[in-house]
């Protein structure tokens, strides 16, 4: 059964705590980074019993903490590379970057629009939590998954997309510090869990109204084949986090492949004004005062990374 835990301070004190029904039980011991946390606890030895704090009381902190790698995979849900103008039964490779560590912030953290970002854009995301380092090529199955992952967490890839866009890059554009919030919970899961992974219900609200909702299911690359595919280009590390891919409904708008050809033939500077002037007509894009909220669950429940929660505010001048 998998197990709620959150990282938290209390009286001052940074701590990891089981979570069931809003009440933490601290989890003995010091715990510095993820990684440390990770190779001294399993779902199945974190027993709740104890004192318990009112989860109200305590201050969230990120349960990634910011010395762990931050690895995303882009367009990797089927209606998301629909709307992209790509044919998923058509692609051929795993599209991977990074987000700076730095970028991680806790899950109810206010997100900052830098003041010479136009565009921000949302992208809720399922995150895999490594349970183990990862040195050489391994040949990871959904048989052994459960070897690799010890738990899943909420991620919202954050994404200014007048820089990532124009500038031709992904880490700018979505590496801002408060641009990566994680959490509230990392949830642990034991072996049985593991293939629950692909059955869970994703939703982000803007302000109360609904603008992404999947299901881990149409995921195009799954964990397991992506795990194999990093282990041949680099190490991982127990706490190192996956961001999995987000479904449709950013503000994000992609012209057709059809219109990208056309544009391709225009000088760069007119390509990137006709660009400019597509996304300002998007009521999507998120403004100073804005609230956004994230949900992953199963069906029944019985897993729930909890509700992470984001008011948007403008970079002080």
């Amino acid at each position: 059964m998998s197990v709620n835990v959150l990282h938290f301070r209390h009286q001052g004190r940074a701590q990891w705590g089981v979570v069931r029904d809003k009440l933490i039980t601290p989890i003995p011991g010091v715990f510095e980074t993820t990684a440390d946390f990770i190779r001294a606890n399993r779902a199945e030895t974190l027993v709740a019993l104890g004192p318990v704090i009112n989860e109200a009381e305590v201050e969230l902190l990120s349960p990634i903490t910011q010395n762990q790698q931050f690895l995303c995979q882009g367009a990797n849900y089927r209606q998301h590379m629909i709307e992209s103008g790509m044919n998923p039964d058509a692609k051929r490779f795993n599209m991977i970057f990074t987000k700076a560590p730095g970028c991680m912030a806790p899950a109810d953290s206010d997100l900052v629009r830098p003041r010479r970002v136009r565009f921000l854009d949302y992208e809720i995301e399922l995150g895999l939590v490594l349970k183990r380092d990862i040195t050489s090529r391994q040949a990871v199955t959904n048989a052994n998954l459960h070897e690799f992952i010890a738990g899943a967490v909420i991620v919202n890839d954050y994404s200014a997309r007048d820089i990532q866009i124009p500038e031709m890059q992904f880490y700018k554009g979505k590496s801002f510090r408060t641009f990566g919030p994680v959490g509230p919970y990392l949830c642990l899961l034991e072996p049985g869990d593991i293939p629950r992974l692909r059955q869970l219900d994703l939703t982000l609200t803007v302000n109360g109204a609904v603008r992404q909702k999947d299901s881990t299911a149409n995921l195009v690359y799954g964990p397991a084949e992506t795990l194999s595919e990093l282990s041949e280009v680099q190490d991982l590390y127990a706490g190192d986090l996956l961001s999995t891919g987000t479904p449709s409904g950013c503000a994000l708008s992609i012209p057709s492949p059809a219109k990208q050809r056309i544009a391709a033939l225009l000088p760069e500077a007119a390509k990137w004004k006709m660009f400019m002037k597509v996304q300002a007509g998007r009521s999507q894009y998120l403004r100073a005062g804005d609230i956004v909220e994230a949900r992953i669950a199963s069906a029944d429940g019985s897993i729930d990374l909890g509700v992470q929660r984001n008011r948007v505010v403008d970079e002080a001048a």
